[in-house]
């Protein structure tokens, strides 16, 4: 029998047997047969002899032992619950169409994940590789899945190539070092990962913000302008007064948009030197005229974008389709500080200064621009004033008429407030335009909201309206509600009548939606019974 090579073999395999045809026979089938058959036996011998022949390796050394995790465990049932959670996240369908009346699982993992590291639980080691493959697939579960995870999550990753993600800043991971040892500080900076450095950078500030900004300076001038760019952006958590130094340095970085981002930075400390800056020069544009019947804000933009302008981080060329003027003015106002405002137009609070006139058609703008400064500074009473009433449309009210600006606006307000605000807001104009400001309300709704979201439902329901028009609200019902509303809609889940005109078949669809948002409800408290930890027994009586 004629000895041909494995290499022979893969190249008769891809050129095709009627062009190379294996020069070999095998034992039970003579040379000259079927060319396909006898290539596919002899690659069969040639595997069972090299494997045959494969010497062991030597022995891979032992990782060490999984650090302790002294957090208590789940309790059984809430065991189950995330196994169930985990297992529906991997089998889920990426395919459209009817969603059907079942709770949509997928969603409810990271409602679990975070109700369960409230209580402080530890995740059970048999359940670390599905929950880190989940953390995986979904960002948006990481920073949660890896608290459950803990060290013994870390430890395992540390293991698998693919879970590499969570050795890069998880919140006291293992792979950052102790911020007080500073020679592993540097060498991590030095030589880690660039997602590793941003955590580490948070660490150290964390620990002492003048060290982190000793850290960030040493290389800043060799980093890339997209780095800059993202160690500035991460300076936002624990912004300070002692980061005014360093960001004021970086106004006359070589990067435009690091530029910008410094400015943007600084205009969230009203008391740094660049706010005041900004202050001196959105007030030579900004004052009170008395000269007619009523008083009135008068507008004066800036004429020439200067040099000590842009080195401030004013752009001075403007998108397409906006005047040079305004496009300046606004950059000028939103970073100014909103406390300048009262004594420069009258000792008038934000609510009166909203109300004014404003002449020469500057309202919109100035007002957009003060809407950027309430949210950058996190000013309630602009955010409040710019809000206005929510019973006024959109389009007639003062600040914005833009809602996600609107969102922006209600995020600067207490959470039982923007709860209010919404609420009056959906009973005056319905859910249409209402999505992006539910989704800035703290969870769960408070009741108010609940009831005005519910009770729109019903009478989109009740005249007929497409129901998958209402999926993305019905969607965040589901998540959002107290779960103590489920017997409360159990009335909605029936068929209704449908009215003359509406969509055909729209009553089995809303009852369909309804049902699945009473079973997500109830799902979402029976997993909050489950996450409770155990009573502990009584003591048991005396002579008992």
């Amino acid at each position: 029998m004629t000895t041909t090579t494995w290499e022979d073999l893969v190249t008769s395999a891809l050129l095709g047997t009627g062009r190379r045809a294996p020069a070999t026979g095998v034992a039970g089938r003579p040379p000259g047969g079927d060319a396909p058959l006898a290539l596919l036996d002899a690659a069969a011998v040639h595997t069972v002899r090299r494997r045959a022949g494969l010497l062991p390796g030597p022995a891979a050394t032992l990782p060490e032992p999984a650090p302790h995790d002294d957090r208590p465990a789940l309790p059984g049932a809430a065991r189950r619950r995330l196994a169930r959670l985990l297992a529906e996240r991997s089998g889920a369908s990426t395919g459209g169409g009817r969603r059907g009346a079942a709770p949509d699982l997928t969603e409810l993992l990271p409602q679990w994940l975070a109700a369960a590291n409230r209580h402080g639980y530890r995740a059970p080691a048999s359940l670390l590789p599905a929950l880190l493959d989940a953390a995986r697939a979904r960002t948006d579960l990481r920073p949660a899945a890896l608290a459950l995870a803990g060290p013994r999550g870390l430890w395992l990753a540390g293991l698998n190539p693919d879970w590499r993600f969570a050795l890069r800043g998880a919140p006291g991971g293992a792979a950052l070092p102790d911020p007080a040892d500073e020679a592993a500080v540097r060498r991590l900076w030095e030589e880690g990962l660039f997602a590793e450095r941003v955590a580490l950078l948070g660490a150290v500030r964390a620990h002492d913000p003048a060290a982190a900004a000793g850290l960030l300076g040493s290389t800043w001038p060799t980093e890339r302008a997209e780095d800059r760019l993202m160690f500035l952006d991460s300076l936002r958590a624990g912004l300070s007064d002692a980061d005014e130094p360093f960001l004021e340095a970086a106004l006359a970085d070589r990067s435009r948009n690091v530029r910008a981002t410094a400015a943007e930075l600084l205009s969230a400390l009203p008391g740094s030197a660049f706010a005041h800056r900004m202050a001196a020069r959105a007030s030579t544009c900004v004052h009170l005229d008395r000269t007619g019947p009523e008083a009135t804000i008068a507008v004066e933009a800036p004429h020439e974008c200067d040099a000590a302008m842009q080195r401030d981080g004013v752009l001075a060329d403007p998108p397409a389709g906006r005047g040079e003027r305004s496009w300046w003015l606004g950059q000028l106002v939103e970073s100014a500080p909103l406390r300048v405002w009262p004594s420069r137009l009258g000792g008038r609070t934000p609510a009166e200064i909203v109300a004014l006139p404003v002449g020469d058609d500057w309202r919109d703008e100035l007002h957009a621009a003060w809407c950027r400064a309430a949210v950058r500074q996190r000013d309630p009473a602009w955010a409040r004033a710019l809000l206005g009433p929510p019973t006024t449309p959109p389009a007639t009210g003062p600040g914005t008429s833009s809602l996600a600006e609107r969102a922006k606006l209600l995020s600067v307000l207490p959470g039982g407030e923007r709860a209010a605000w919404v609420a009056d807001f959906i009973a005056a104009h319905g859910l249409s335009e209402a999505f992006q400001l539910l989704g800035v309300c703290t969870l769960p709704w408070a009741e108010p909201l609940g009831r005005a979201v519910i009770d729109a439902l019903d009478i989109a329901r009740d005249a007929g309206s497409y129901p998958w028009s209402f999926s993305g609200v019905m969607g965040l019902a589901e998540r959002c509600l107290d779960p103590g509303q489920a017997d409360r809609l159990e009335i909605l889940t029936a068929v209704p009548d449908e009215p003359e005109g509406a969509s055909p078949g729209a009553g089995g669809y809303w009852s369909e939606a309804f049902q699945r948002l009473v079973a997500t409800l109830r799902l979402r408290a029976a997993m909050q019974a489950e996450l409770a930890p155990a009573r502990p027994a009584p003591p048991a009586e005396p002579g008992r």
